[in-house]
């Protein structure tokens, strides 16, 4: 078994990464030739991604890629769920809005007159987030955006389409829009039936694990080779990626994929549709492998960027790490606040938003920067313990350690936190546990590695040593 490299094209909300994985047998080496930006563009319709940029960044990072690597085998693509860009042909029809944009209200309305949400749980298992694709697209049925298109393509379907000129769905991703059965696994075409969306949107359903085509021949030119270099699907969904990664050794672990959302669940082989599932408002959604991320999705370091950025546009610039280790040396009592209230969901002014719901909650409102740092974090670790509890009691699982992998794997004051509150050890790392997935099952499909996610967490957990946390008194 010979040993390879693949690329990586990781897409987060706040930046965009090209990672190279070098893998054999007892082998893992990453390394990152290109980091983007990710910065959203509010126009007069809304809040879009400005999904150019990004695939400019992609290319741009794949032309450092095969300069470092002439003979790379593959490339994949991995983004956050939910959004999409429609397209009429090999055009798309304007820049894909992003999740936190409002218009969807109208979308959730008719979709819950049509489907309720029991219905719809037990169809696609989904926790309830107003920004779920199907509501999405119900409000661009409304408005007359869907007339002209052809097809819909998830955000990495998009930039794998662009690379390879195949136009699919991978599976774990497609998982999230909520128009997927969670048992069967395919387009639920009775429910798009019933929501008016035209059938001829949804492409065919692709597994993670296997080869699209090939880069296009004009991509090749544009990033400067003529090698062949395979388009392959992985977990597109990040967290599916992240999930592959997390070097659960014990069988009884649970994760945290930690950065601007917080994914907060255990590993299933089946789904979990009760209806105090549902109350709960956990999701199934599509794994490598079929297995089911069973999980919340909690508020994340979302809190915390959004309220660096309210600092910075006031003319206050606080260093990061310099407010964690003052947050983690402060000893006073601290407020915890419900850090999945809808108020925080937009961008906006953190901060006014914390303080608002302190004073209507009859909460000690946080009176300086550290110490609002230290409640966000304290808030978190909260939520994190108590959406653990939920999780074992929902699924019927125990829980005996907690894995931290991203980017909040590199907060020590919240790794702590999350291993006081929960009262289990907490193991952080790796911190691109979504780029070490994906560049993995590429791995695994090119023939690199073989085995189960299993053996591949256990050759993620040889190369990159978790930190570990443990409970203080």
């Amino acid at each position: 078994m010979n040993a390879g490299t693949v690329a990586a094209i990781d897409l987060g909300a706040s930046s965009g990464r090209v990672i190279l994985g070098h893998v054999g047998h007892n082998e893992l080496n990453i390394r990152s030739v290109a980091r983007f930006v990710n910065s959203p563009v509010r126009t007069i319709d809304g809040l879009h991604w400005s999904i150019l940029d990004l695939y400019r960044g992609a290319i741009n990072g794949l032309r450092s890629a095969v300069r470092e690597e002439p003979e790379l085998l593959g490339v994949a693509v991995d983004s956050w769920a939910v959004d999409y860009a429609l397209l009429r042909g090999q055009r798309m029809l304007g820049n894909p809005f992003h999740y936190r944009d409002t218009r969807t209200a109208a979308g959730v309305t008719t979709v819950h007159a049509i489907a309720p949400p029991p219905e719809l749980y037990g169809r696609n298992g989904l926790q309830f987030l107003p920004f779920n694709t199907l509501y999405q697209l119900a409000a661009d049925q409304l408005d007359g955006a869907l007339d002209d298109a052809d097809s819909m393509l998830l955000i990495p379907d998009l930039i794998t389409y662009w690379l390879s000129g195949e136009k699919i769905a991978e599976r774990t991703n497609a998982s999230t829009t909520g128009l997927v059965d969670v048992a069967g696994r395919e387009w639920d075409d009775e429910l798009i039936d019933r929501l008016g969306l035209p059938r001829g949107l949804f492409p065919r359903l692709v597994d993670a694990g296997n080869r699209v085509g090939s880069v296009l021949p004009e991509v090749l030119t544009e990033i400067g080779t003529g090698h062949s270099i395979d388009v392959m699907t992985v977990g597109s969904h990040d967290t599916a990626s992240a999930v592959v990664a997390v070097p659960m050794i014990s069988g009884n672990a649970a994760y945290i994929s930690s950065g601007t959302w917080s994914l907060v669940g255990v590993e299933l082989a089946g789904p979990v549709l009760t209806e105090a599932s549902r109350a709960a408002n956990f999701t199934n959604e599509g794994g490598v492998d079929g297995r089911v991320r069973y999980l919340r999705n909690v508020m994340g370091l979302w809190l915390l960027s959004e309220s660096l950025r309210t600092w910075e546009l006031a003319g206050q610039t606080f260093d990061l790490p310099g407010l964690l280790a003052q947050a983690g040396a402060w000893s006073e009592p601290v407020i915890v606040f419900d850090v999945d209230d809808p108020r925080f969901l937009p961008p906006g002014d953190m901060p006014s938003r914390i303080r608002d719901y302190c004073r209507e909650h009859d909460l000690r409102e946080p009176a300086t920067p550290v110490e609002l740092v230290r409640s966000i974090v304290e808030s978190l670790a909260d939520a994190y313990a108590h959406t653990l509890r939920v999780a074992a009691e929902l699924s019927g699982t125990s829980i005996d350690t907690v894995h931290v992998v991203g980017g909040g794997s590199q907060n020590e004051l919240l790794c702590q936190l999350t291993a006081d509150r929960t009262g289990l050890p907490v193991l952080a790392g790796p911190v691109e546990a979504t780029a070490i997935g994906n560049v993995l099952v590429q791995a695994r499909a090119q023939g690199l590695v073989t085995g189960s996610l299993e053996s591949l967490r256990a050759l993620v957990a040889r190369a990159f040593a978790p930190r570990r946390y443990v409970p203080r008194a």
